[in-house]
């Protein structure tokens, strides 16, 4: 069994860097699991556990995915949480425009569906999660600094390709390896 999604590497500029720091250095006395910025992607696709047996069909799958997309371009903005105000659980970044990123996960759901694995049940929200919120101490200061962060451009991304992973967890955070790459042609 090996534990995989499908996703975008994003690459992160200088102007991401200083914003992932920026957020950091002022949210450092709480409790926060950042994500490593060499690990930052939007997952398209998360499957979870799977069995060895199953990675060529999957394989299969997304590169027909990916010859039904051309490529694109997006710009990452903005800062936000999932969770409520009271029980904040996510930070991220925001995908704009995001209706390429949404064609290509439907491809890739459509392309999956063929070979018998289902779609989830929840809704695509693409999206960069920098950081998980373990506890806040001062949910007040928390908001404030998302607050001050939240509107602004941070970089462009061109997409070319996407990466089937594979996700060891273990005790410093995952550990994020590409088992094959997609390049997107169009059709």
């Amino acid at each position: 069994m090996k534990r995989l999604f499908a996703a975008i590497k994003v690459n992160p500029s200088e102007a991401f860097l200083s914003r992932y720091y920026a957020l950091k250095r002022n949210l450092k006395d709480e409790k926060i699991k950042w994500v490593d910025p060499g690990n930052i992607h939007i997952t398209l696709k998360f499957f979870g556990e799977t069995p060895e047996h199953h990675i060529p069909g999957i394989s299969v799958a997304l590169r027909q995915a990916a010859i039904a997309i051309t490529p694109f371009e997006f710009s990452i903005n903005n800062t936000g949480v999932f969770g409520s105000s009271y029980n904040p659980r996510v930070i991220w970044f925001s995908i704009e425009p995001h209706e390429d990123i949404i064609r290509l996960s439907e491809s890739i759901l459509r392309e999956l569906e063929q070979i018998g694995i289902e779609r989830n049940r929840q809704n695509f929200v693409p999206h960069l999660t920098i950081a998980r919120i373990k506890q806040l101490e001062d949910k007040k200061f928390f908001q404030n600094v998302i607050d001050k962060n939240r509107e602004g451009f941070i970089q462009n991304e061109e997409v070319n390709e996407f990466n089937l992973f594979e996700s060891v967890l273990s005790p410093q955070g995952p550990i994020y390896s590409i088992i094959e790459s997609y390049t997107i042609v169009g059709p």
